[in-house]
């Protein structure tokens, strides 16, 4: 665990690392083929995702499994420990890292409902008990 903490803090992935690593997170595991069909038309080249797989290998958010001439492709790198430490980055970069501003503008400036703002309230009111 923690030198994948190291790998989060000094590794980031590009827009379109991202989204693929957004597909095998949903799958788990996958083979090239199934990382394929999950992709929108217009889909990648095969070409590019094995580009893109290589990088992210060798970054350390993908590991593989060979399977006869197959690799079986799965994160190394849970989805909450990414997005977590990207979002503690952003606190610290544009809210002086502080998470109440950040709260307090993203509760401000998204066009949030009185429900879904009540639900956020209810969260938090949870995690004060559970403190």
């Amino acid at each position: 665990m923690f030198v994948e903490q190291i790998i989060i803090l000094r590794m980031k992935l590009s827009k379109t690392e991202e989204e693929l690593m957004n597909h095998l997170w949903k799958l788990n595991k996958a083979f090239m083929k199934d990382l394929l069909e999950v992709y929108p038309e217009p889909k990648p080249a095969t070409t590019t995702v094995a580009t893109l797989l290589k990088r992210m290998t060798d970054k350390g958010f993908v590991g593989y499994n060979l399977l006869g001439n197959a690799r079986q492709y799965y994160p190394l790198v849970k989805k909450k420990d990414y997005f977590s430490k990207h979002l503690d980055g952003l606190i610290k970069t544009f809210f002086n890292d502080s998470a109440s501003q950040f709260a307090s503008f993203f509760a401000q400036e998204t066009d949030l409902s009185k429900e879904e703002l009540e639900e956020l309230r209810n969260l938090i009111d949870t995690e004060i008990k559970n403190k």
